[in-house]
């Protein structure tokens, strides 16, 4: 529920630096009091995305959530404090929103979304932002907000790297265009498998409440389309163009997408070289071709010795890969080589290994 109700000029000096915007104005300003957001996770990704929603005057934010606060979420989930512990972050979300902005309304669902409640859920909102750490909750979001028309904005992070794009926009392109196929599950370790710089997730989760301040103000442009690409530790960004897929299945209802993100043909067709196998595979001259997805500057800095075909020119230059001899994949964290996996993989190659470095 509303906790206060904003006097008009409590209204405008709260809200007096956005307000003062030419793009936004009072008009922009009750755009946002009347807009509905649902935020999906309540994790590090969500914890600055519901703080600067909460704190830009967003009139409803729901939130879906059914994880307890675990002492190892408080390097990167700023929303909670070290007595949170062993509370339900859904709670404890709530309490700092609110604490933070009185006038906003909270809807809590405390479950897990699945094929059976998504669609109820995400229709009473306007856009869907994913704080989720996981394929087949992506895959869900994706294929609710395609039937429902709805926005969705994606984010992920990995050690170092963060993604971020804005999916189904205006009937654009989706996540399916971008990933067809989930990955192998050891493909995708979640933070606790692989680490994460908590402040990354600070800087992604940030960038997301941005593309929602956009969508429902209609300002600027949103990243619908393309796919921006941030590595931290050099703090160097790239946009990845995501084309429409023709051959993307048009979505007719949901699935079951636990099953779908663990037995894909995909999954069981991609093969897997790791970093020790590799060496050996140079030690005993097997005669492979090794591909280097990613930016030519990243490519001076530091390489294996492969072809550089970068990722955002990859499709044009499938004649450049053989489909003799073995073709190893890599990049710097393994998300652009997935792609350019999943690429091949469509255009029926049989000989391709995706590097773990």
């Amino acid at each position: 529920m509303v906790d206060k109700i904003m006097t008009t000029s409590q209204f405008n000096y709260r809200y007096s630096r956005q307000i003062i915007l030419p793009q936004i104005g009072v008009l922009g300003q009750e755009k946002l009091q009347k807009a509905k957001i649902l935020v999906v996770g309540c994790g590090g990704l969500a914890s600055p995305i519901l703080l600067y929603l909460a704190a830009a005057g967003i009139g409803t934010l729901g939130l879906v959530e059914n994880d307890i606060i675990d002492e190892s979420n408080l390097q990167r989930q700023i929303l909670y404090d070290t007595l949170s512990v062993g509370l339900p972050k859904i709670d404890e979300a709530q309490k700092r929103l609110i604490a933070l902005n009185p006038a906003i309304k909270i809807e809590k669902y405390p479950v897990r979304l699945s094929s059976e409640n998504a669609l109820q859920i995400i229709g009473n909102y306007d856009l869907v932002i994913d704080g989720s750490d996981n394929f087949p909750t992506r895959y869900l979001i994706n294929d609710a907000c395609v039937l429902l028309n709805k926005p969705f904005i994606y984010g992920a992070i990995y050690q170092f790297e963060g993604q971020i794009a804005v999916f189904n926009y205006k009937n654009g392109v989706t996540y399916r265009d971008l990933f067809p196929k989930p990955p192998l599950a050891e493909q995708a370790p979640n933070c606790a498998e692989a680490g994460v710089l908590g402040v990354l997730a600070g800087i992604i989760g940030t960038m997301q409440a941005n593309e929602a301040l956009k969508i429902v103000l209609e300002i600027g442009e949103p990243l619908a389309g393309k796919m921006l690409v941030l590595d931290s530790l050099t703090m160097m960004n790239r946009i990845i163009k995501i084309p429409k897929n023709p051959d993307t299945p048009k979505v007719v209802s949901l699935i079951d997408y636990e099953q779908f993100c663990g037995h894909s043909e995909m999954q069981q067709a991609v093969k897997v070289i790791t970093l020790i196998d590799f060496i050996q595979w140079q030690k005993q001259g097997i005669d492979f071709q090794l591909i280097d997805v990613r930016e030519p500057w990243e490519y001076e800095i530091k390489n294996l010795g492969g072809k550089l075909i970068p990722l955002g020119k990859f499709e044009q230059n499938l004649a450049q890969i053989s489909r003799e001899k073995p073709v190893v994949i890599h990049c710097q964290t393994g998300k652009r080589a997935l792609i350019a996996t999943q690429i091949l993989m469509k255009n029926n190659f049989q000989n391709i290994y995706q590097l773990h470095v």
